[in-house]
């Protein structure tokens, strides 16, 4: 085990969960996903996690709609509940003992957010799942990443995406972009890098936590990505 990523958060979209779908959720992406974050449990990593919404809802788009943006990010952050529940069923289905953390309370489901009390399940061997983002409207779940990160004192960010790491554009519609395979925080943010919103990039830097961004889809990745034999980007 890598030492200096004995405790990690991994971010997950909620578009990562639905696979092919157009809305909601793909149980055989779902499964390899799990899986994977079992492997490099058994291994004795500390892990958290974050996940997104927008599979079932996003609150960016919800004025579209006629719903204020406001109340659009608390329909996202309930989406991120949903999520985070199935996370929890398949894991623990798996025999990984899990616990949902929110950060709107909802005490039938889910425990409210105590950053002590994350750590200390955790370092008992059980996953944290952070759900409800930060619990306030405006800030997105890659801010939410940031923050919990940094409060549960993690040593790295896993972010799982669509492709294999950072490019100057989309590599699925413009085969001339470039893979940044090392590039700094500030490099990130002076070039616009569509990676992580300006806040979460400014908290992963101001506590000197590393991203490291890679193809959730390729299953395995997350070990190989920690051993340093997968195919991804780092941002330090």
């Amino acid at each position: 085990m890598a030492d200096k990523y004995r405790r990690i958060l991994i971010k997950l979209s909620g578009e990562a969960l639905m696979g092919k779908n157009k809305f909601g959720h793909d149980i055989n992406i779902i499964t390899q996903i799990c899986e994977d974050i079992e492997a490099v449990h058994d291994l004795g990593y500390q892990i958290c996690i974050v996940v997104g919404g927008g599979n079932i809802c996003r609150g960016a788009t919800s004025q579209s709609l006629g719903i204020e943006r406001a109340s659009g990010d608390y329909m996202g952050m309930l989406a991120t509940v949903i999520n985070a529940i199935a996370l929890q069923s398949k894991l623990e289905s798996l025999g990984v003992f899990t616990r949902v953390q929110s950060a709107i309370s909802m005490t039938e489901i889910a425990e409210s957010y105590i950053r002590r009390r994350a750590i200390r399940h955790m370092e008992k061997g059980r996953i944290v799942i952070f759900a409800a983002g930060v619990g306030s409207p405006f800030f997105t779940t890659d801010t939410a990443a940031a923050l919990r990160a940094a409060e549960t004192d993690c040593n790295a960010i896993l972010k799982g995406t669509q492709v294999d790491g950072i490019y100057s554009a989309d590599p699925k519609t413009d085969i001339t972009a470039k893979k940044y395979a090392n590039i700094s925080y500030k490099d990130v943010i002076v070039n616009d890098l569509n990676v992580m919103d300006t806040a979460a990039i400014t908290l992963a830097r101001d506590h000197n936590i590393p991203i490291l961004i890679f193809d959730i889809h390729k299953k395995g990745e997350i070990l190989k990505v920690l051993n340093g034999t997968g195919t991804y980007s780092i941002v330090k």
